[in-house]
């Protein structure tokens, strides 16, 4: 299974484009490490910098590694920006 897991909110504090000072929520990263685990393709995919234009890449990067996130890919500053995403193949991280 392929899975796009978005990083701020989900596996982090929403620090309102601050993203340096987010904070790892470990259990949420441990949820998709398992996924990881289980032989899922696992793709971190941020809005980080699409309405800005500021390359957030590395510091995400670090913060992933940092944070101990195992995955296949990091997309950064491609993903739309929106205000709400309805999608039937669509779960939050708590029905995990």
């Amino acid at each position: 299974m392929i899975v796009y897991v978005d990083i701020d909110g989900t596996i982090c504090t929403e620090e309102k484009g601050v993203y340096q000072n987010a904070k790892p929520k470990m259990e949420q990263i441990e949820k998709i490490n398992k996924l990881y685990d289980n032989g899922d393709t696992i793709i971190y995919w941020t809005a980080r910098g699409t309405v800005t234009g500021v390359d957030w890449y590395n510091l995400t990067e670090n913060q992933l590694r940092i944070w101990g996130c195992r995955y296949h890919d990091l997309r950064v500053g491609t993903k739309p920006h929106y205000d709400l995403w309805i999608d039937d193949k669509s779960k939050t991280i708590e029905e995990l």
